[in-house]
């Protein structure tokens, strides 16, 4: 019995060293392997084959599908403007009046952009910073053709601007609910940085409702840390879906390029003012004529405030609608329309939303007693 466990054992000991050496010299003998994933069989140029992993399915946390739906909706936009005579010789009364319009004219300046396609009859939302004071403005759609433009209409004040090109049946992109949008939430931002072309960048919105960035006039944004650079402007950020959230507009930065904090405008504030300005040319707002000022703690001392809601008004421009309605600098505005207020971004804002020309009942506190002013709206004057 001994002698037969003995031969057993040298049997498979033997057959075992004969599967090693044919796996190592001729694996093919053994047949196919148990592969632990799929692995697709290719040649290079040179016939060398090579193992190559299928590539149909997206890897898992790719973006790719919400890129490909935004990408086709956003543009690069190039404006030229020509400085005139800019070397202050040329400016010279004394040389003028000898060669007048015969003197040369400077160098035209070029700049580049981003905008969004928001419909598909050729209306394109930019940054108004963008095509200001541009004698000419070109577009570039994604597959290359390039068009002329033409000035629709621009708002300084939340720095948007409306473009159109004489194309139909574009890739409009869809716009999105910025309302919806939380702090941390994944977002992509596409543009063309420093004229490199169509580029994507991925971040997080990193803040909501920034204000007081002396950016604008109105000022409500989208904080991200995408990067954004300089030719970004104007351009897309949009959600996981591709869908438009917000104008990138502006970022903060001592040395010119992203350092994670750039800034958008929110898609509710451009649809708006895009429609106004394709209704009526301009955006109307409403105006009293106030210089609003924040009440701090230090403000409230040394007026003897009770309280330190709402905001003050510093000045009150004279005959302007404020001054007839008898408001004075000192008072505290609590309620505009019959809405509360909380500083000042929210009394500009709720001003602005009044009909020119209608009436607005004003709350405010004087010498900590309530009153109630009826204001005759104005019309915003238009920032020179």
């Amino acid at each position: 019995m001994r002698r037969l466990w003995l031969l057993f054992a040298q049997v498979v000991t033997v057959a075992l060293a004969l599967y090693f050496v044919a796996a190592a010299l001729r694996p093919g003998w053994l047949g196919p392997p148990l592969p632990a994933r799929r692995i697709e069989a290719g040649k290079l140029a040179s016939d060398v084959p090579v193992l190559q992993a299928p590539g149909a399915q997206p890897a898992p946390g790719s973006y790719r599908e919400a890129a490909a739906r935004a990408m086709p909706a956003v543009v690069n936009i190039l404006t030229s403007k020509n400085l005139g005579r800019a070397h202050p010789l040329l400016r010279d009364p004394f040389l003028r009046r000898f060669f007048g319009d015969r003197l040369p004219p400077g160098e035209p300046q070029s700049s580049l952009g981003s905008g969004v396609i928001v419909s598909p009859d050729g209306y394109i939302l930019t940054n108004n910073h963008v095509i200001e004071g541009a004698d000419q403005i070109e577009v570039v759609l994604a597959d290359g053709r390039k068009w002329p433009a033409r000035l629709v209409g621009s708002d300084p004040e939340t720095d948007l601007a409306v473009i159109r090109i004489g194309v139909r049946k574009l890739p409009a992109i869809v716009l999105g609910n910025d309302e919806a949008v939380r702090v941390g939430d994944v977002v992509l931002a596409i543009g063309n940085p420093f004229g490199v072309g169509q580029t994507v960048t991925l971040g997080i919105v990193s803040a909501l409702g920034r204000n007081n960035l002396h950016i604008n006039q109105f000022e409500n944004f989208i904080q991200t840390d995408a990067a954004i650079n300089f030719g970004n402007s104007g351009g897309a950020l949009v959600d996981t879906n591709g869908n438009l959230l917000g104008i990138n507009s502006a970022i903060y930065s001592e040395s010119g390029g992203s350092v994670g904090i750039g800034f958008a405008i929110p898609v509710t504030t451009a649809k708006a003012v895009m429609e106004a300005i394709i209704r009526d040319g301009a955006v109307v707002r409403g105006w009293i004529g106030i210089e609003t000022q924040d009440i701090t703690p230090e403000l409230a001392d040394s007026f003897g405030l009770a309280q330190q809601s709402g905001t003050i008004i510093a000045g009150v421009v004279r005959n302007g609608p404020a001054d007839r309605a008898g408001l004075r600098p000192g008072d505290i505005v609590l309620t505009v329309a019959g809405k509360q207020v909380g500083g000042t971004v929210d009394t500009l804002k709720l001003i602005a939303q009044l009909e020119p020309g209608g009436k607005a009942t004003m709350t405010v506190m004087r010498k900590n007693r309530r009153a109630t002013v009826d204001v005759t709206v104005g019309k915003r004057p238009r920032p020179q």
